[in-house]
């Protein structure tokens, strides 16, 4: 029941550690599992003092237990071991700290652990934090390199001395923890986030060289998997350990069996990309080589081809049929003009058999009248009227005389001369 207090009436702090401990006590023995980060054994004391450490987390709690059940275990217990124990939680309200008193221990065994390890990816998996679609790809060549390693460690000297030997100009950004331990959780977790915030960094390499199962553990801690997943930086887990694979190696971008792996996995090999470059090089020049020596071969036999070796036979050869065809249309036109001026003749001689004149020169005249019109009929003329006669070459103008009316079918006197005009 909470407690009723004011500024006017507060509760002395006596009323609330005994209530704080009342609340404890009510709590009963609980199952806790942790990391047993110090071992307090006293002489001629019947208890050992514990003091248990979560994981991933910064809280610790001490632990009572008799002496009798910590020489029972089997091995022994040592710091850094990871238990789980039955334990009574107990406030000691004197001096405000909390503590367990444990009933029972149980050493985490490494089927044991492999076992939660198997639990936990299983479940982690089941999150998709494994997913390959997650993986991202490693930059060719980083502006800076991170690395998550313990100080003065082989593993900072394997990546460090092999990623400089392969590109000398490679740049790292070290943050050293722990790597094994009660607090190598924690500071794996502070050291990738630092690495995270750093707008330079673009690839984050967590080495380790290798060790036991239980040294491993805090790679494969829940928390540490999660704060890889959320990093949008690639991470390279290089823990050394084939065996037993932490979860690291499954959240990982990509894993590298060794330090010096990772630091082959970074950074390209200059003296490998400078091969590179120079194989590329002859390639591009042999393949230009075969081309302009593929297109040199095609113009020699262009050039080779009678055609082009002496280009004025083809103009002589159409020379020639030029001439033959001027020669043929001459003769045509020739022959067409031929023909047209004998038509010509034909039509002109036609006419001529046709036209009034030639009548005229055969000895036939022609009597107009004054109004020059042309008289067929002495009834159209009388006595003394003048008249036009058109002949050959030209007109004799007369006076009618006389006029003699012919009948039907009547003809003239051959020998007899007209004398009914004479001239003007």
């Amino acid at each position: 029941m909470a407690l009723q207090t004011s500024p006017e009436q507060p509760a002395p702090v006596r009323q609330i550690a005994s209530a704080i401990a009342g609340w404890v006590d009510r709590l009963g023995a609980v199952w806790v599992e942790g990391q047993v980060a110090q071992v307090n054994r006293r002489p001629g004391v019947g208890t050992v003092f514990l003091t248990l450490r979560d994981a991933a987390a910064d809280i610790s709690v001490p632990v009572t237990c008799s002496r009798v059940l910590f020489d029972s275990l089997d091995p022994p217990l040592v710091e850094g071991a990871s238990v789980v124990l039955h334990a009574k939680p107990s406030y000691y309200a004197n001096r405000g700290t909390l503590s367990l008193a444990a009933r029972e221990i149980r050493m985490v065994g490494l089927g044991e652990l492999l076992a939660r390890l198997e639990r936990r990816r299983q479940l982690l998996a089941a999150e998709g934090l494994f997913a390959p679609e997650l993986k991202r790809s490693l930059p060719f060549l980083p502006t800076c390199v991170g690395l998550v390693t313990a100080p003065g460690s082989a593993a900072e000297r394997d990546v460090l001395d092999n990623a400089r030997r392969r590109w000398p100009s490679v740049r790292f950004r070290v943050v050293h923890a722990a790597m094994q331990g009660t607090r190598a959780a924690t500071e794996v977790i502070e050291a990738l986030e630092r690495l995270e915030r750093d707008p330079e960094v673009d690839v984050v390499v967590v080495a380790r060289g290798g060790g036991s199962v239980e040294d491993l553990l805090p790679f494969s801690d829940e928390a540490v998997v999660r704060a890889v997943h959320r990093m949008r930086t690639p991470v390279v887990s290089a823990i050394g350990h084939e065996p037993d694979q932490p979860l690291l190696d499954l959240v990982a971008d990509v894993r590298a069996s060794t330090p010096t792996d990772a630091a082959k996995l970074v950074v390209p090999d200059v003296a490998e990309e400078v091969r590179g470059v120079t194989w590329a090089r002859d390639r591009i020049r042999a393949v230009l080589g075969q081309l302009v020596a593929q297109e040199q071969a095609g113009l020699d036999a262009l050039r080779s081809r009678p055609a082009l070796a002496e280009p004025t036979t083809l103009i002589g050869a159409r020379v020639e049929e030029v001439d033959a065809l001027l020669q043929r249309a001459r003769r045509t036109l020739g022959h067409l003009l031929d023909r047209a001026d004998d038509d010509l003749g034909h039509q002109r001689a036609r006419a001529r058999a046709l036209s009034p004149l030639a009548t005229l020169e055969r000895g036939y005249a022609v009597l107009q009248g004054a109004d020059g019109q042309v008289l067929t009929s002495v009834a159209a003329v009388a006595a003394g009227d003048a008249v036009a006669v058109r002949v050959a070459d030209g007109r004799v103008h007369a006076t009618v005389d006389r006029l003699e009316q012919l009948g039907p079918g009547a003809e003239e006197p051959a020998d007899e001369t007209d004398e009914g005009a004479h001239d003007g």
